[in-house]
């Protein structure tokens, strides 16, 4: 499968703003800077869709993409370590929660930098998801970064702090579109399925 169409929507921060809905969504989240607007650029196949930035913090809304004009894609506010005033940090984490809270239809990707351990922001962000109980997946960014024996030691180090099974997590190269068949196929697989699931109770 490849996604053919797909457009900026609109910005968000209030639950009153977010667009219509079309069914179930895929959010994107993780540290500032990790790679999310890669990402979707890269399963996208346009370069600037979402707006990418080396300045961490620079995504503070909640961004909506319309995907062959039957689903969202979803950029949520990064967290982290991004220089910006702690009123402003509290403010990013009241849209996330926000989002989360709401009664959208959601499958929700936590994207992690394979070269870093989950910090702790990252596990409070895992607690949250898990607390609203919805359902998420991992995705380790950057995957080109590191050789397959650094791969190997990381995913090492990872684990002593994040327990995980494997068909719960991807690993994806924005810059090199590794992971980008799988994920993709998988979204599709989520969508149909959903889509189903929705006709039978309709």
């Amino acid at each position: 499968m490849e996604i053919k169409k797909s457009e900026f929507v609109k910005s968000a921060v209030y639950e009153r703003d977010y667009p219509e809905k079309k069914g179930i969504e895929f959010s994107f989240i993780g540290r500032s800077n990790v790679g999310k607007s890669s990402l979707i650029n890269s399963l996208t196949n346009r370069r600037n869709l979402a707006r990418t930035s080396k300045t961490p913090g620079r995504t503070q809304l909640i961004n909506y993409f319309l995907i062959d004009d039957n689903i969202y894609f979803v950029d949520l506010p990064g967290y982290g370590f991004a220089k910006v005033p702690e009123t402003v940090k509290k403010n990013w984490g009241n849209t996330i929660e926000t989002y989360l809270k709401s009664e959208r239809d959601k499958v929700v990707f936590l994207l992690f930098d394979l070269r870093r351990v989950p910090s702790n922001e990252d596990m409070e962000m895992l607690r949250w998801l898990e607390y609203y109980d919805i359902e998420y997946y991992i995705i380790f960014t950057k995957t080109d970064k590191l050789s397959n024996n650094e791969k190997f030691r990381q995913m090492k180090e990872i684990k002593k702090k994040l327990e995980f099974s494997s068909e719960d997590v991807f690993f994806y190269s924005a810059l090199k579109n590794t992971g980008k068949e799988e994920l993709t196929e998988f979204i599709y697989e989520k969508v149909m399925k959903y889509n189903k699931n929705k006709g039978k109770k309709e």
